[in-house]
């Protein structure tokens, strides 16, 4: 991958092998994309159905509970259904990276005052997981929300409203450090309603089948 030029190709309609997907641009560098129709409803239901049994307090990156985040998840195991896996090979073959450098796909549910503060996605330079960094995220929104419950880019002022199947999806591989920088995000804390998103993250090398996947 060139360090200078986007991984994903910008198109405004993604034909993959089991659905359409529909792209727009919201910023370009670092790439932002907003997607529809990335899951039908009735896969959205499944995942919701699935995950709600399995949910504990989510946590950070170094496994710390912190109000910065508070909200409640899971990771699906790899390959763990068919279901699952269909899921896995579709996001992966948008995200344009190989699938084996997926962590598990991880779902969230975020209830009224619920939020995730402003954060970045990818490991701080010097930390044991930077070494095989995160390079994309794209988060799909499960359900519509009333109120509330944005990603939010601060620096780029962009605010993503979610809709039932649609998905954001941005990057931060780039040489150029402030790029990677001006992805900061958060989710907004939800006002009525609640918000159930999945969210996949990728990294430089391939993790799954070497034991490298962190959560």
């Amino acid at each position: 991958m060139s360090e200078e030029t986007s991984i994903l190709p910008v198109q405004s309609v993604y034909p993959l092998d089991d659905c359409v997907v529909e792209g727009t641009v919201l910023n370009r560098e670092p790439l932002i994309m907003r997607f529809e129709r990335v899951l039908t409803d009735d896969e959205c239901r499944e995942l919701i159905e699935s995950a709600a049994p399995r949910l504990k307090e989510s946590r950070l990156v170094n496994k710390v509970v912190s109000e910065i985040r508070t909200s409640r998840g899971m990771f699906f195991e790899e390959d763990e259904s068919p279901f699952i896996s269909r899921i896995e090979r579709r996001i992966a073959q948008l995200m344009h990276v190989p699938v084996e450098h997926a962590e598990g796909l991880q779902v969230l549910h975020y209830g009224p005052g619920q939020e995730y503060r402003a954060h970045h996605d990818y490991f701080a330079p010097g930390t044991p997981s930077a070494r095989n960094n995160r390079i994309s995220t794209l988060v799909i929104y499960l359900n519509d929300v009333e109120e509330g419950g944005e990603t939010v880019f601060p620096l780029l002022e962009i605010a993503v409203k979610p809709k039932r199947g649609s998905a954001v999806y941005f990057e931060y591989f780039y040489g150029n450090p402030e790029l990677n920088h001006l992805t900061l995000h958060s989710s907004a804390p939800v006002i009525r309603g609640e918000k159930w998103v999945a969210t996949q993250w990728m990294r430089r090398q391939r993790v799954r089948g070497h034991g490298l996947i962190t959560r």
